[in-house]
């Protein structure tokens, strides 16, 4: 029997074996992105002082589960609040938005005086700020059903009625409310209602880079805007690099 095996043959070029490792890592990339990571940018200040503006994180898609059998028997945790989430804005699902979880499927909410109350109990929120003295009754009070904000989404102003008991907002089965840290700046579930549950991608996990704000910088009329964001940060990265932040586990 002849034996097939060519213990003389020559190895493979090197450019052959640097491209097959590409093309390895690659494939290695995609699947992790898609399927375990992903990477989000905080593009406004509604989670200050947890999650700034500039902060590049690393979310984990993985562990909530994807809502089907294997749900059933793989080690994923219930969401639960006080997680920060990751998910798809309801109004918009092209939009991601980075929430807290205040309220989970059951509970009933309501807010006084800034103060959130969860099933009658005060809800304890170290990780809440407050920059703005001035009081709004809707924000602050909720649910305000005899005041109507400006920023409310109409379908969530005919919908809240509904919804509400005796003065709280009860959340329905599959769904989620969700809050900003930063409670007098925060597109929230105040104003635009619930997270479904098929809309949450993930939790963060890390802050694996943190820029500071670049907006502010003098930009000649000939270039473009996006074009000398892009040169400043490559030539100014140690400067503008918020170093005590980036690497940073996030809770």
């Amino acid at each position: 029997m002849t034996n097939l095996a060519n213990p003389h043959r020559d190895p493979p070029p090197d450019w052959l074996t640097s491209l097959q490792s590409l093309l390895a890592t690659i494939v290695i990339a995609v699947f992790v992105i898609t399927y375990i990571v992903q990477a989000f940018q905080i593009p406004s200040p509604s989670m200050e002082t947890t999650l700034l503006t500039g902060d590049y994180l690393l979310v984990d898609k993985q562990c909530y589960g994807g809502g089907g059998i294997a749900d059933h028997f793989m080690p994923y945790r219930k969401i639960r609040r006080g997680d920060i989430i990751v998910f798809h804005y309801p109004v918009n699902p092209a939009q991601h938005f980075v929430k807290r979880v205040v309220g989970v499927p059951g509970d009933r909410i309501h807010l006084v005086n800034k103060r959130v109350f969860v099933n009658g109990v005060p809800l304890a929120e170290p990780y809440v700020r407050y920059f703005k003295p001035e009081r709004n009754p809707f924000r602050d009070d909720f649910p305000r059903l005899d005041v109507l904000d400006p920023g409310i989404n109409a379908d969530w102003w005919v919908q809240m009625p509904k919804l509400v008991e005796n003065g709280q907002l009860i959340v329905p089965q599959g769904h989620y409310f969700a809050m900003g840290d930063n409670r007098d700046d925060s597109s929230d579930s105040r104003y635009w209602g619930f997270v479904p549950r098929e809309n949450i991608i993930g939790r963060p996990l890390l802050i694996y880079w943190s820029i500071r704000n670049t907006d502010d910088l003098p930009i000649p009329a000939s270039v473009g805007d996006k074009l000398y964001h892009l040169a400043y940060a490559v030539t100014h990265f140690f400067q503008i690099t918020r170093w005590d932040r980036t690497f940073r586990v996030v809770s």
